[in-house]
C-alpha cells in the first residue's frame, strides 16, 4: 500500500520556503510519492493580487495557478527524497509546457491541484498538472522543475 499523507500549513511550511503572499498551497489532501499529490489553496478576497488583477472583476493571475502545481510538485519531490529544503539548495521551475487556462479563479474559489510525477534525470523532473475548482478544470500544464544547489 502506497503512503497517503494529509499535510497542514505548519507542515507544509518544512518542505516550502515560500512565504506570504507567495505561498500558494494551504493543505495537502493526499501525497502518495514518489507518483502523486493531491493540495489546496483557498482563494480569498484578501489577496493582494486582487487590488489589480482586474480590480473591476478580480481574476486570480494564471502565473500563479501554474505557480501554485509547481509548489505542489515541489512538495512531492522533497517527501520522495525524504529531504527538506535548505540555504545550500533550491528546487527551480524550469520550465512550463502545453499550459491551458480554462476558467478564471475568482474570489471564495478553493483550487485542487493535482499533480503526477513524470521521469525525472539528473535532478530535472517532469510533472503533470491539472487544478480543478469545484471539479471543473481551470488550468493544466507540463511543469519541469530542477533540484539544484545554490552557488
Amino acid at each position: 500500500m502506497k503512503e497517503s499523507t494529509v499535510m497542514d500549513i505548519a507542515q507544509i511550511k518544512e518542505y516550502l520556503p515560500h512565504r506570504y503572499p507567495f505561498l500558494m498551497i494551504d493543505r495537502v489532501l493526499e501525497c502518495e510519492p514518489p507518483s502523486r499529490i493531491l493540495a489546496l489553496k483557498n482563494v480569498s478576497v484578501n489577496e493582494e493580487f486582487f487590488t489589480g488583477h482586474f480590480p473591476h472583476y478580480q481574476v486570480m493571475p494564471g502565473v500563479l495557478v501554474v505557480e501554485g502545481m509547481a509548489q505542489a510538485a515541489a512538495i512531492l519531490t522533497f517527501k520522495t527524497l525524504d529531504v527538506r529544503p535548505d540555504n545550500k539548495s533550491i528546487y527551480y521551475f524550469a520550465g512550463i509546457d502545453s499550459a491551458r487556462f480554462k476558467r478564471p479563479v475568482v474570489p471564495g474559489d478553493q483550487i485542487q491541484y493535482e499533480i503526477a510525477a513524470g521521469r525525472s534525470v539528473r535532478g530535472v523532473a517532469k510533472f503533470s498538472g491539472v487544478a480543478r475548482v469545484d471539479g471543473l478544470i481551470v488550468a493544466e500544464a507540463e511543469l519541469l522543475c530542477a533540484y539544484r544547489p545554490v552557488k
